[in-house]
């Protein structure tokens, strides 16, 4: 969508493109926990949205959005992550209320889950059971909902 805005020197039309801001996001696998359940780590969110979610970010300019995803984890939840697969796309223009984002969410796995600690943008950093996390924010919940549903499909 273009805007048209006024110059704050000239006073000349100046444009201005309204197109959705790229993010990704990484539903980090953890298979086996403790019990035999298999999980998925989420954090609790430090700033504005509250609310647990999956590691991710914005897709910062000159990187793929494989580089920021795996920057993000690093970032986020101190994992080093091999990135497994696309889960999808997601871009609902009410995703995030801060903004129209579209994400591009991969699967992956951590190397060493040993290494799992809240940095950047988490408050906390933790492994849920699958299928038994709190409420997400963002539309996070339908992409947990799409991993289980791959996760249940037979090979």
């Amino acid at each position: 969508m273009e805007l048209k805005k006024p110059c704050p020197h000239c006073s000349g039309d100046v444009i201005v493109y309204r197109n959705p801001v790229p993010t990704v996001d990484v539903v980090v696998f953890v298979p086996g926990l403790t019990g035999g359940d298999d999980g998925v780590v989420l954090i609790e969110r430090a700033n504005p949205p509250s609310g647990w979610a999956l590691p991710g970010g914005f897709v910062d300019y000159g990187e793929t959005c494989e580089q920021a995803a795996v920057r993000e984890c690093r970032e986020e939840i101190g994992l080093d992550v091999i990135l497994t697969g696309l889960l999808g796309v997601y871009s609902d223009p009410a995703r995030d209320p801060r903004q129209h984002t579209m994400s591009v969410v991969y699967t992956g796995l951590a190397r060493d889950i040993g290494a799992l600690r809240a940095g950047d943008d988490a408050s906390l950093a933790r492994v849920f059971p699958l299928g038994r996390w709190p409420r997400t924010a963002f539309d996070h919940e339908r992409i947990l909902a799409d991993f289980m549903a791959r996760l249940a499909r037979p090979a």
